[in-house]
């Protein structure tokens, strides 16, 4: 049968919509963030972003895609925000012919206009960036607001993915973003990196926020991929930038250390269709060994600034300590057990206590671990979280009760919206099924 005009137009018009999304994911922060320095206001950035995003909704499908569509989009929120800078401008200049007192509007305009133009000019977002990170972890905001307008802003995730990375209902954090953006205009935060003495009172939400947006890289929450690299090497650019402007933070080299290390996993946690393959199965060859190297490196960097080990030090640790085996069955299990108990008391959590189940059933047996997730069942706060139901399958196929890990490996597949881990799922369902025939 062959193809009818429309539907090769329609088939074009679902790619090139596809190709926006892909390109948006990628360039909406680097986008939010050159124009926040030219508006001074982020929720303004934001809409101008978005106008931008309309505008190749509208125009791709036609045109097709620009060779440079990040410079694009670029291109087209900073002339929304010079058109918008152009009538500030004029109706300052009216004002002030009229002989109006300005002096009570100073703080409200962008400056030079002259300036803005400047700023629109420059090509390194790398502070604008960073400039971003700080001013969404505003101590105006609570934290959890902190951290969902950053993951909006420069993660570019939806509030869906940002609720579930939160375990919390989705309405609740489209209102908190929405809040934060309107208390950040109403402050009059200003678009700078703090100094000194207010940076170190906002550095942990900022290393919270920036391990977040690689955890959203490393293990996509929705959609058809395992993984979204560029989350994580925004992530990781960002962790750096840290590195160099806190050097004595240890927490800040730890932080810096868990991403490099988990970073250097990426090519082998799939297989050549994509498929996703977990830690003990990975072909540790394909391991990057100059991030691990880096990892490694930052990790002696922290231990070396602080002998008190705080959360992000502590998970650097347990990273290396699976980058030092080069089989997994070489892995120390107890000492990641007395990692995950050193964690647990700087950094409780019910997460990290399911973790901890791992590494216990990992080092003395399948039933200790067990015995730890049955306690977590009780949890409210992992009832959504199907890494539970997915773990307590693993352990129960490990003391042969196969029928009962099958369920468990159903019920963590029906939980997931991650199309390559809800693949995985199934197929461990369906291993469960053939010691149960034989």
């Amino acid at each position: 049968m062959r193809e009818t005009p429309g539907a090769r137009q329609e088939g074009t018009q679902h790619a090139t919509h596809r190709a926006i999304e892909a390109v948006w994911r990628m360039e909406a922060a680097k986008v939010i963030a050159v124009v926040t320095r030219m508006v001074r206001d982020v929720a303004l950035a934001e809409e101008f972003a978005q106008d931008a995003l309309i505008a190749a909704l509208e125009h791709w499908p036609v045109d097709g895609v620009p060779d440079n569509p990040g410079a694009w989009l670029m291109t087209t929120a900073k002339h929304r925000a010079l058109d918008r800078l152009r009538q500030d401008a004029l109706h300052e200049r009216k004002h002030q012919e009229l002989g109006l007192d300005m002096d009570a509007r100073e703080e409200h305009v962008t400056p030079d206009f002259v300036d803005a133009l400047d700023a629109a000019r420059e090509d390194d977002i790398g502070d604008d960036l960073l400039r971003l990170v700080f001013t969404a972890c505003h101590p105006v905001l609570s934290l959890d607001a902190r951290v969902a307008l950053t993951l909006r802003l420069l993660g570019g995730l939806t509030t869906d993915e940002i609720a579930r990375a939160f375990l919390q209902p989705e309405p609740t954090i489209a209102q908190r973003i929405v809040r934060a953006k309107r208390t950040l205009s109403a402050a009059r935060v200003p678009f700078e990196v703090p100094n000194a003495e207010a940076r170190a009172a906002r550095l942990a939400s900022v290393l919270e926020v920036i391990y977040l947006i690689f955890n959203e890289g490393y293990s996509a929450t929705a959609g058809d991929d395992w993984m979204r690299p560029s989350l994580c090497d925004d992530a990781l650019r960002l962790g750096r930038i840290l590195a160099g402007l806190a050097p004595g933070e240890s927490e800040v080299h730890g932080l810096v250390a868990l991403m490099e290390i988990q970073a250097s996993r990426i090519h082998a946690r799939t297989d050549a269709s994509g498929r996703a393959i977990l830690l003990m199965d990975q072909d540790r060859s394909r391991w990057d060994p100059l991030l691990i190297r880096r990892g490694l490196a930052a990790l002696e960097r922290s231990e070396a600034l602080d002998g008190l080990r705080g959360p992000y030090a502590l998970q650097g640790a347990l990273a290396a300590c699976h980058a030092r085996a080069p089989r997994a069955e070489d892995t120390d299990w107890a000492q990641i057990v007395a990692l995950y108990d050193a964690l647990s008391v700087v950094a409780p959590s019910p997460v990290v206590e399911l973790n901890r189940a791992v590494a216990v059933g990992m080092a003395f047996g399948a039933a200790a671990g067990l015995e730890i997730v049955e306690r977590l069942e009780r949890d409210a706060a992992l009832a959504n979280y199907h890494w539970l139901p997915s773990v307590k399958g693993d352990l129960l196929a490990r003391l042969g009760r196969f029928e009962e890990a099958r369920t468990e490996f159903e019920r963590a597949a029906a939980m997931t919206r991650n199309a390559r881990e809800r693949e995985l799922l199934l197929e461990r369902a369906a291993e469960t099924e053939k010691p149960a025939k034989e």
